[in-house]
């Protein structure tokens, strides 16, 4: 961009998200080609095998699926449109959080024929985690079974959307040829070998009651977000384009209306109007609430407003490393920063770092440029910090809110194939849990393994193929293992005394209490509550109580899992005044846990895995017998067109291989996803089976 600055409302950040298989990434493709950024359209899985631009990967282009947010920029009408095409699928869940955490608005993609699918929810749930105002498109007008009108509905009941459609299709399938604005109340047909010529004409006659009718109900919504459209509707007066659009505007921003559009990316129709739709109806960086944390002012929320003569301040909410060193996505809130500054990372003790070079990114390709301010997505280079790190000037000292980030669910042993590779193999995992906040690593110190932990088998499964291809590493995987937890359903009473005389100050202490379960709906997973009432344990001791119950928590004693859900309370005990020592207390702590546990009526629990699977009708019935054979519970079926789509809950320890039974059952047509609903106890049997397995453990290795 040259270095005259537009004025910020004439800047919109947007995410583009829906569920997988939406159209998400061939419609940024398509908006790349009518701003003019690209010059040649590719598709996804085109012949041509070059992929569309918006994924840079190798591995997205082989699998057809987007795996990293792609961020660009381009030019509308005169309006800067910043866009980050978003993945679909629930395993890459933190590329969609942490683009909307940045952006002002967001296109929900849905697409004509499957309406509101699973991903769809999740990804709307994130909208309003954020308050992103949106609008949707329904895309794949020219499917067979495209029915724009029942996607509207789905909206409503499914979502809670009060959704109306802006731009009606003429006609559906392969008779779909364009669309009717229903603000401007003309129809648009689009020309040309790629749709790029925009042809406005009055509404066909056959459209035009329906038209009309669609109109009206639009209006009569309307006149609850602005006076003087009411006021002209009751009177019977005619409202105007303009006046409308200010109202759908209005309503889109207050998050209470959703105005939905329809078109086909893939046949070139409606993208215009969807950018038109984009510069009018969603918002600029000056209208959208930012909140901040004032740290010399504990914490409080402040709120910052998008003024590039402030101080500056600036989110770095994603990382990648690149050929030539870390580049941090950076979204600015305030101020405006130069090459060459030199700013302060609030979320890593205040650490200076001068700004070697800022680009704006196009897809995989960077632009350099001198500066960006205000309401800016920016990328900088050869900067260390970490994802959802603060930066400010010198004298500004604010720190962002941070992110959403969803607890791993599925772990994996991994090694590196030979030992040359172990350098490497160090270097891949340090750079993919810095860069991706759901991908864990830690060491099992029993059994000495290297062990990832992530949102499902395809992330685990992605990261293991990325460490192949981009480190040159292979990697050995073991079986996959699921993050149980265990937790207690009673109340356990303890009552220890820790004693221990050698030669010289021996060791003492004794605490009494109890454990007992946490409310279901508490925040926290451990609570420690210090009811010792006259000094039976000075005070100088209490972190040390708290301090060995914490670390029992750590591993319970049925299977080896962490304890979660439980209150350990102390409420009497003894000291001696030469024996006792902070140790004497943290042991006792300990054992004390240990004591009371068994009595607590101690359960396993595991992921209960929310799982929607779509398979055409005649093979709902032995889906259902591979739900139920795997100990899933059917919450609910609908048949749509042909195809049935059965929603369940399935325990996540039987879903391993789900995806060969599926392919077998039903040719290969069926398909499905999976996210991480709640967890919840295994049954008895099952839990015998376990603690019986982990017990022959600890006994071998003991031995």
């Amino acid at each position: 961009m040259a270095s005259e600055r537009i004025s910020l409302d004439k800047v919109r950040n947007i995410g583009i998200s829906a569920h997988i298989d939406s159209g998400k990434t061939t419609l940024s493709e398509r908006i790349l080609f009518y701003t003019g950024k690209i010059h040649k359209i590719e598709e996804v899985r085109g012949k041509s095998g070059v992929g569309a631009k918006m994924d840079s990967m190798d591995l997205e282009r082989e699998k057809g699926i987007t795996i990293q947010s792609a961020a660009t920029y381009c030019e509308w009408s005169g309006y800067n449109i910043n866009l980050i095409d978003t993945p679909g699928h629930v395993d890459f869940t933190i590329e969609v959080e942490r683009a909307l955490r940045v952006l002002d608005g967001a296109v929900l993609v849905l697409c004509s024929v499957s309406g509101v699918q699973s991903q769809s929810i999740t990804v709307d749930r994130q909208m309003k985690r954020y308050k992103v105002p949106r609008i949707a498109f329904i895309n794949k007008m020219d499917r067979a079974g495209a029915n724009p009108v029942r996607v509207v509905q789905q909206l409503r009941e499914k979502l809670g959307h009060n959704a109306h459609l802006i731009t009606l299709p003429i006609g559906a399938e392969d008779q779909f040829k364009g669309v009717i604005d229903l603000i401007e109340m003309k129809a648009q047909f689009f020309d040309g070998p790629d749709g790029e010529d925009v042809r406005v004409e009055a509404i066909p006659a056959d459209f035009q009651a329906e038209a009309q009718k669609l109109r009206d109900e639009l209006v009569a919504e309307m006149g609850n977000f602005d006076d003087d459209v009411a006021t002209k509707y009751l009177s019977g007066e005619a409202v105007t384009p303009a006046e409308l659009r200010k109202a759908v505007r209005t309503a889109t921003l207050s998050l209470k209306f959703t105005p939905v559009m329809t078109g086909s990316a893939f046949k070139n129709k409606g993208v215009q109007t969807l950018l038109d739709a984009v510069t009018y109806y969603l918002p600029n960086p000056n209208e959208v609430v930012n909140e901040g944390l004032d740290q010399n002012n504990k914490e409080e929320k402040i709120v910052i407003e998008s003024d590039s003569s402030k101080g500056f301040i600036g989110l770095a909410f994603k990382l990648e490393d690149g050929r030539y060193g870390q580049l941090t996505y950076m979204r600015i809130y305030r101020g405006t920063v130069n090459k060459g500054d030199t700013i302060y990372n609030r979320a890593n003790q205040d650490k200076k770092v001068k700004v070697p070079r800022l680009v704006r990114m196009h897809s995989d390709e960077m632009n350099d440029i001198e500066s960006a301010s205000a309401g800016d997505i920016v990328a900088m280079f050869g900067v260390e910090c970490a994802s959802g790190d603060t930066f400010c000037d010198e004298k500004t000292n604010i720190t962002m809110t941070s992110m959403f980030v969803p607890a791993p669910v599925i772990s994996l042993a991994v090694a590196p194939k030979d030992k040359a590779g172990q350098a490497n193999f160090s270097k891949a995992l340090n750079r993919f849990t810095k860069e991706d906040p759901t991908f864990r690593v830690h060491r099992d110190e029993e059994s000495a393994q290297t062990i990832i932990s992530g949102m499902g088998e395809l992330h685990l499964e992605i990261y293991i193929e990325r460490i192949k291809r981009e480190y040159n590493c292979e990697v050995i995987a073991g079986k996959p293992q699921v993050a149980f937890r265990e937790t207690i359903t009673a109340k356990g009473e303890f009552d220890y005394t820790h004693k221990k005389q050698t030669g010289g100050s021996g060791q003492f202490a004794r605490v009494v209490g109890y454990i007992e379960p946490l409310p279901s709906d508490s925040v926290e997973t451990y609570e420690f509550v210090d009811d010792i009432k006259g000094g039976s344990i000075p005070r100088e001791f209490i972190p040390a109580c708290d301090k060995g119950f914490r670390d029992q928590v750590k591993k319970g004693a049925l299977i080896g899992f962490p304890v979660v859900g439980v209150r350990c309370t102390i409420d009497d005990g003894a000291y001696h005044d030469v024996d006792s020592s902070e140790m004497a207390f943290k042991i006792a702590a300990m054992a004390a846990f240990r004591e009371a546990y068994p009595r607590a009526k101690p359960i396993v629990l595991e992921p209960i895995m929310k799982l929607q699977v779509q398979v055409p009708e005649e093979y709902q019935g032995s889906i259902m017998g591979q739900i139920n054979q795997r100990r899933g519970m059917i919450l609910g079926s609908a048949n749509n067109e042909g195809f049935s789509v059965v929603d369940s809950e399935v325990p996540l320890t039987e879903m391993f291989g789900y995806s060969t039974d599926i392919r077998s059952a039903t040719q290969g047509k069926g398909e499905f996803t999976m996210e991480f609903a709640r967890y919840a106890p295994v049954p008895r049997n099952v839990q015998e089976e376990m603690v019986a397995a982990y017990a022959k453990k600890r006994a071998e290795a003991n031995k």
